[in-house]
């Protein structure tokens, strides 16, 4: 992504102010990507290599992607909340993205932590569409997800095993994309990662 489509917005938030990038493609905008960090208690930032591997193929189709820092993480305010706040700090940022951008449809993306807390924002934000990477759903009570959304795993996560996604996404008939090889932080498998989300929303 060029530098000279990044801006740094201080959002307020519940606990207040939320750092977050964005980086806009200007022009004929797809719709807005908000992409969730991983745990900040493992180190999860928004300048995560999964979250930006994220930001720059949504931004290469065409959406107005935003990484926000959960609270307590850089430079955001208050502190971590188990996704209870983070939650709300996400429907924050998402109300001063439509302030700013208007009417254009969300995908709703997270990693690992970051994919659970989307998980509880897709019930207040109807999004249009979903990506769940390496959805931590036997660490956090992850939600149902709607048919469309796409979840992708690491074929040797030993963070979260690809059984325990597969128990989560069986009752809700959910297909889970497998990367082999790969495994929680797709180290070597970034690319695969990318292609699978081009190819999925450029459709």
């Amino acid at each position: 992504m060029p530098a000279s489509s990044l801006a740094r917005a201080m959002i307020e938030g519940p606990a207040g102010r939320i750092e977050t990038d964005i980086n806009d493609p200007g022009g004929a905008r797809r719709g807005i990507a908000l992409i969730a960090h991983p745990n900040p208690l493992q180190g999860g930032t928004k300048d995560n290599k999964v979250v930006t591997t994220l930001a720059k193929a949504f931004f290469a189709l065409g959406h107005v992607t935003a990484r926000p820092n959960f609270r307590g993480v850089g430079a955001s305010e208050g502190e971590h909340d188990e996704g209870r706040g983070e939650t709300e700090d996400l429907l924050a940022v998402a109300g001063y993205l439509k302030r700013q951008y208007g009417d254009l449809g969300f995908v709703l993306a997270g990693f690992s932590f970051g994919s659970f807390v989307q998980t509880r924002v897709a019930k207040r934000l109807t999004p249009e569409a979903m990506v769940l990477v390496g959805p931590a759903v036997n660490r956090f009570p992850a939600e149902p997800v709607p048919p469309a959304t796409l979840v992708v795993h690491g074929e040797h996560d030993t963070v979260v095993p690809l059984s325990a996604v597969l128990d989560w996404a069986r009752p809700q008939n959910l297909p889970v994309g497998v990367v082999p090889g790969g495994e929680h932080f797709f180290h070597g498998r970034l690319n695969v990662l990318s292609d699978i989300v081009v190819r999925h929303f450029g459709r």
